[in-house]
């Protein structure tokens, strides 16, 4: 799981649960309503969780492909996209 596993533990409590609870329904061969599939990735075989918690957003990201497990590929915090925006007057019309 490399570091996955890490970075969920790191995360709020509050934030484990959640994605921890949607990551055992995908164990027992279920999909939790909190599952989406990742765009860009053309189908379901790549899922998203997503939690919003005191003002910050947190995603895993996985993968059902393999029958024997789920892979659990990415666990991280959004980072916001404020301040980083293109400023209105460097937009040409």
């Amino acid at each position: 799981m490399g570091s996955s596993w890490r970075d969920l533990k790191d995360s709020p409590a509050e934030v484990q649960d959640f994605i921890g609870y949607a990551l055992h329904w995908a164990q027992r061969g279920g999909k939790s309503p909190d599952a989406k599939p990742l765009q860009g990735f053309g189908g379901a075989s790549v899922l998203e969780i997503v939690d919003d918690f005191d003002g910050n957003t947190y995603r895993a990201v996985y993968t059902v492909r393999f029958a024997e497990a789920i892979y659990v590929l990415h666990v991280f915090q959004k980072k916001s996209r404020k301040g980083i925006a293109t400023p209105k007057q460097g937009i040409s019309d």
